[in-house]
């Protein structure tokens, strides 16, 4: 959750730091910036060093990030005006986990990491994948909740660092093995993953996985954007920051309703293509639905369902799409096929506005470039600056459209054989 702790209350981050929003946006960015290089790190570390040493590193920089996070409101370690460094530096180590974290569930559920069965997978797949929406959820929910007033802030800083210490010593003394004493499944016995800059030259050359990494790395990067800008979309119309932090909260809590139904589905039945075609359908139109809505006053059950929709079919195709990367690009390592998805995640959300990987990253700057200032309003929650507030209907519309446009052309041309499926059949 550490990478989401700011967008839900942008607005008072920005007062009690003296800096604009996009700075505070650049606080999230920074994450999709970050992961298009170290990505590559990220899925080379998974592959070659192994799943022990990419979970106690991340939960390492992760601790630390989150320590430096806190220098930022200690008296005796004020830079003045200058402390919003500290959160930009701590966020960068933050960053630096993030790969390692969410790289990971396929390198875990896989046979070639062999912890689970071939009749297990999408579902640990789902399991492990889930824990960074869950991480959203409570990002939307605690954040709000911790910091009604700026000078709350403080203790949002410690109360977030908490978890991060922990996992950090869950990690250092409760993983022993790299791989379980007895393989579960044929292929796990047998490896046949390439070496990394050999598996890179193939995924590059794989049709398939090509149209895969594009549509649901931007997929992935829209939903980065959606969950960090909610807040600015919505408050000027006049929605609390609580509603956005509940209706971010909806977005996810169905969202792992989704993920759990949809891979306890996939796990008995095989049918990954046909379900993640449906389910990035469905997410286009609800993402339609919360476009149109989100520019009317009033209208909170209505962005209450959208939200929940959205959240449901889009989080239910995430660990089913990680699972169809590596069986459309089988013999390439887990880490290395799922890695490079989330780095073109990256580059997408960063268009639309400063928060999302080279999707994200792309997405994130362009919705934000595309908002229109507009005089005060009375009825607005906004934080206001001297040049008013941000209006977002524009940004919002265009997020529809291209997630509706993505979906058109990930269900048209992407066809691929179940390659893993059928060499362990074999």
């Amino acid at each position: 959750q550490l990478w989401l702790t700011f967008a839900p209350v942008a607005d008072k981050i920005s007062a009690y730091f003296h800096i604009s929003l996009e700075m505070v946006n650049w606080l999230s960015i920074v994450y999709l910036l970050i992961s298009i290089p170290f990505g590559l790190v990220a899925t080379w570390v998974l592959d070659s060093v192994g799943l022990r040493c990419a979970v106690i590193l991340s939960a390492g920089l992760n601790m630390t990030g989150s320590i430096i996070r806190m220098f930022s409101v200690m008296k005796f370690m004020s830079l003045g005006s200058q402390n919003y460094w500290y959160l930009f530096a701590g966020q960068c180590l933050c960053a630096l986990a993030q790969p390692l974290v969410i790289f990971s569930p396929t390198k875990l559920a896989a046979a070639v990491v062999p912890w689970f069965p071939d009749h297990q997978r999408a579902t640990a797949n789902m399991i492990s994948s889930m824990s960074n929406p869950l991480g959203i959820l409570i990002a939307n929910v605690l954040s709000p909740i911790l910091v009604p007033e700026g000078k709350h802030i403080p203790l949002m800083l410690g109360v977030y660092a908490i978890p991060a210490v922990t996992a950090c010593a869950l990690a250092a003394l409760g993983i022993h093995e790299k791989v379980p004493p007895t393989p579960p499944s044929a292929s796990a016995t047998n490896s046949t993953s390439q070496p990394f800059l050999t598996g890179i030259k193939m995924l590059l050359r794989n049709k398939p996985y090509i149209i895969l990494a594009v549509c649901f790395g931007g997929g992935i990067g829209m939903f980065t954007c959606f969950s960090a800008l909610q807040k600015q979309i919505l408050c000027e119309k006049g929605y609390s920051n609580v509603f956005a932090g509940l209706n971010g909260a909806l977005f996810t809590v169905f969202g792992l309703l989704g993920a759990f139904l949809l891979g306890l589905y996939v796990d008995r039945t095989r049918n990954f293509i046909e379900s993640t075609k449906i389910c990035f359908c469905l997410s286009a139109l609800a993402s339609i639905v919360f476009a149109v809505a989100s520019r009317f006053r009033g209208q909170a059950i209505a962005l209450a369902i959208a939200s929940s929709v959205f959240g449901f079919f889009g989080f239910a195709m995430y660990p089913i799409a990680m699972e169809l990367a590596v069986e459309c690009s089988y013999p390439v390592g887990e880490g290395t096929s799922t890695g490079l998805i989330f780095v073109a995640r990256g580059s997408h959300c960063m268009l639309a506005s400063p928060h999302s990987q080279i999707e994200g990253v792309i997405l994130m700057i362009l919705l934000q470039a595309l908002t229109v200032r507009v005089s005060e309003d009375p009825s607005s929650t906004c934080a206001l600056d001297q040049d008013g507030a941000l209006d977002w209907t524009t940004p919002v519309l265009v997020l529809a459209g291209l997630c509706s446009a993505m979906a058109c052309f990930y269900v048209i041309f992407f066809h691929t054989d179940y390659k893993r499926l059928n060499a362990e059949t074999n």
